[in-house]
């Protein structure tokens, strides 16, 4: 009877055993994956890092967030400059980059883009008391501000006269142009507004002109099919069912524009 009741109880622990190593399969079998996400932190609306709580915040942060809901994935954010995101992508240190990026022909050589998930352009910022600068004509001779590796560095480059000064980040670029150290600075036009209105104050004004119409999309590896379809595929959802348009206005307090969401 002893060994017939420490024979059941063995086969009673091994039952025991095999059913925990099974749910804890099931376990880690559903888990969500969790992607890599880089972008530069210096750019709201887009992205910025809260100071006190030191969370990620803005329209990039809660756009990926929102497709990774629809996909079934997680992502860890991590804070890299500008010029150094598609290299991290081709390095794969990071899956994903969303930061602002505005798709060009050449970098479609090293990266590939989902659909646009916003339209920008780019456009000026000087000094409250500026009165030479209005056009793009008016910044021929002048010292502009870029931010490296952006598209408002390859424009400024091409504007007869231009001495280009180029910072590792944004607000870098604004506050040399409010201390007088370049006369305007050419970046994306809802940076610009964002700074403009938050904390350039009163020191400088966007000029009412807009350089470019540019569309910006979310980069992945070249070649990175799969994950560019889940990519796009959550960002279509998050524009049928109407999260895509309260993230916009949530970040740029108005509708997107109806070609965003067909």
């Amino acid at each position: 009877m002893k060994k017939r009741f420490l024979l059941s109880l063995t086969i009673l622990l091994f039952a025991a055993a095999a059913m925990t190593a099974g749910c804890g399969s099931d376990m880690q079998a559903t888990k969500p994956q969790m992607l890599r996400v880089g972008m530069d932190a210096s750019y709201p609306p887009f992205g910025s890092q809260n100071q006190e709580t030191k969370d990620y915040e803005g329209f990039d942060v809660d756009i990926i967030r929102a497709i990774a809901a629809e996909e079934g994935f997680d992502v860890e954010i991590s804070n890299r400059s500008f010029d150094g995101l598609i290299p991290a992508l081709q390095s794969k240190e990071i899956d994903i980059a969303i930061n602002d990026i505005t798709i060009t022909d050449d970098r479609k050589q090293s990266v590939d883009f989902s659909q646009p998930y916003y339209i920008a352009g780019l456009g000026i910022v000087v000094r409250a008391d500026n009165d030479t600068v209005h056009t793009a004509e008016d910044l021929q001779g002048k010292a502009l501000g870029v931010s490296i590796g952006s598209t408002g560095e390859e424009a400024a480059r091409k504007i007869p006269g231009a001495n280009v000064r180029v910072f590792n980040a944004i607000n870098e670029a604004f506050l040399e142009v409010q201390n007088g150290g370049v006369d305007a600075v050419v970046n994306d036009i809802p940076t610009n507004e964002y700074y403009v209105s938050h904390a350039g104050g009163k020191h400088v004004r966007t000029a009412e002109v807009a350089l470019t119409k540019e569309y910006l999309g979310i980069a992945v590896r070249k070649g990175n099919h799969e994950l560019l379809e889940k990519i796009d595929n959550g960002l279509a959802k998050i524009k049928a069912n109407g999260k895509f348009t309260e993230i916009y206005k949530k970040w740029f307090g108005k509708q997107p524009p109806q070609e965003l969401l067909q």
